[in-house]
């Protein structure tokens, strides 16, 4: 899932101009130059009564200019830590295959494990760590392309996923899915840009091929300098049930909010 901030939505209408180059603000397309670190931290909770909140952090690595590595993980907590979790851990690698102009397209893949690396639960009073049946592991390739200008930047992106409880199984067990999704950016002046994006994720096996979710956000970033920015976003969600209810959109636990830090060094 993409997460996109917002900060002050008093100050966008009140301040325009050009942009100024800045190294990392929150852009769609944006890729660490070689030698150069980045971490993306983002802090973000459901609007059901804020009783659960995920803390998530993504750092790369600039290879070369047209060459990335990164890692994500996340942290999980409910009900006032009564409930806590290590969630996932990623690693990926991004390729920029073209770079033209405004015109930019990058291909990537990724290796992760979801589910509950490890888990905390006050009701069981019981930890879990790396437990079998908790934990899948997903194959990812993507590719995402766009175009860039010093104001504005549209960009797309597709993503075919593998999940299965084994790292190397790949027997008819695994689950299949697609992620499709848009993003934009729109530069207000040096320090304040507008930032959108939708994006859809679908399953491909014979079960749940009527399964599948929206999610939009929208949101607004405060670049401190030109190697760090600020910000919060809002975001909402669709679920499509399959099956007996595939006419039916559950959007009751559909809305959510968070904060976000973005710096390259």
């Amino acid at each position: 899932m993409k997460k996109l901030t917002l900060t002050s939505l008093l100050a966008v209408f009140a301040v325009s101009g050009a942009h100024a180059a800045n190294v990392i603000d929150g852009n769609p397309l944006y890729m660490p130059k070689a030698g150069h670190f980045y971490s993306e931290t983002a802090l973000e909770s459901h609007s059901e009564a804020t009783k659960d909140w995920t803390l998530g952090e993504e750092f790369g690595y600039g290879v070369t200019d047209k060459l990335a590595v990164s890692v994500r993980t996340s942290l999980t907590e409910e009900e006032s830590f009564d409930d806590y979790a290590w969630e996932d851990l990623g690693v990926k690698a991004t390729f920029r295959a073209l770079d033209m102009g405004g015109w930019k397209a990058d291909v990537y893949g990724e290796y992760a494990a979801a589910g509950y690396l490890f888990a905390h639960s006050k009701a069981l009073d019981d930890n879990f760590w790396f437990k079998k049946g908790l934990i899948d592991y997903a194959w990812t390739a993507g590719l995402r392309a766009g175009y860039t200008t010093p104001t504005w930047t549209v960009a797309g992106h597709g993503e075919f996923v593998y999940l299965n409880s084994e790292s190397f199984n790949w027997n008819d067990d695994g689950v299949h899915a697609v992620i499709f999704g848009l993003d934009g950016q729109y530069v207000l002046c040096d320090h304040l840009s507008l930032v959108a994006g939708v994006e859809y994720l679908g399953f491909l096996d014979d079960g749940a091929k009527n399964d599948g979710m929206w999610e939009g956000t929208f949101g607004v970033n405060y670049n401190i300098d030109a190697t760090k920015y600020v910000g919060a976003y809002i975001s909402g969600d669709m679920n499509h049930k399959g099956g007996d209810n595939a006419d039916e959109w559950d959007v009751e636990k559909g809305f959510g909010f968070g904060v976000k830090f973005g710096v390259d060094f």
